[in-house]
């Protein structure tokens, strides 16, 4: 009976103690969520430029061969008609991944710094607060480049920021746009990306499944900045868009896996 008691005791004790560590383990789904189903643009919201909400100028956004492709073959000219094509809902923790690739040349008018430049937004603004004329959302933007001469650098999955500022080892970074390490990518090959979000503690980006770049503590401030009274604050959520600068990209195989506190 002794040896009975103690080992009930001991049940009674352990109990409690397994079921705290359950309960601050991190839950993650098993199921990745296509966000893009290769066939329409449903379940997406268009925001550009100097154009209402969901006015697709141009039919800048389309899908072709299973592919979410941003074109200008309607245009003449780009006319700083930036635009972002938004996922219905917002995120919080999670990891996102597709593949892109630029494709043609880049549409008349369009900057010198926008060629094969291109942007996925992450922890940003809703479209529908995003005023008439505003060029970018404010946002986390993993900037996405490709080569332009053989032999000369051009990091892609690099980090912008549009209206935020980071932090990068314990120190505030005001810095708009900081280059990754990955390798420069030339031609019209089709590349790996994928995001590791954990609200506002850590930011990570991966090329070809290697990291390049990671920072946390996205908050707001800074240059394109147009929510002045939320200075500061810090991002734990928001949406996720791509980006259309004038020059054509191709983004297939858009899926999220959602990870949950």
């Amino acid at each position: 009976m002794n040896n009975l008691f103690k080992i009930l005791i001991f049940i009674i004790y352990l109990t409690p103690l397994t079921s705290c560590k359950e309960e601050k383990t991190p839950k993650v789904s098993n199921e990745w969520i296509q966000l893009f189903n290769g066939e329409n643009l449903n379940d997406w919201f268009i925001k550009i430029s100097g154009y209402p909400l969901n006015e697709n100028l141009y039919n800048t956004f389309r899908v072709e061969n299973g592919s979410l492709i941003v074109s200008y073959s309607g245009y003449e000219n780009f006319n700083n008609s930036y635009g972002h094509i938004f996922y219905k809902k917002p995120f919080s923790s999670y990891k996102l991944r597709l593949q892109y690739r630029f494709i043609g040349d880049q549409i008349n008018g369009g900057e010198d710094w926008a060629k094969k430049n291109s942007g996925v937004m992450i922890h940003s603004q809703s479209p529908e607060s995003m005023g008439i004329n505003q060029d970018f959302p404010v946002s986390i933007e993993i900037q996405l480049l490709g080569g332009l001469e053989d032999g000369k650098v051009r990091h892609t999955a690099n980090l912008c920021t549009p209206g935020t500022h980071i932090v990068m080892n314990d120190k505030l970074v005001t810095t708009h746009c900081i280059d990754s390490s990955s390798k420069t990518y030339y031609d019209d090959q089709w590349i790996n990306l994928e995001v590791l979000v954990i609200k506002d503690s850590i930011i990570t980006h991966k090329i070809n499944g290697i990291e390049v770049l990671s920072y946390s503590k996205p908050q707001i401030g800074g240059e394109y900045n147009t929510m002045k009274e939320r200075e500061g604050e810090l991002l734990t959520e928001g949406y996720i868009s791509l980006q259309s600068e004038s020059h054509p990209i191709e983004f297939r195989n858009i899926e999220l896996l959602e990870l949950e506190k």
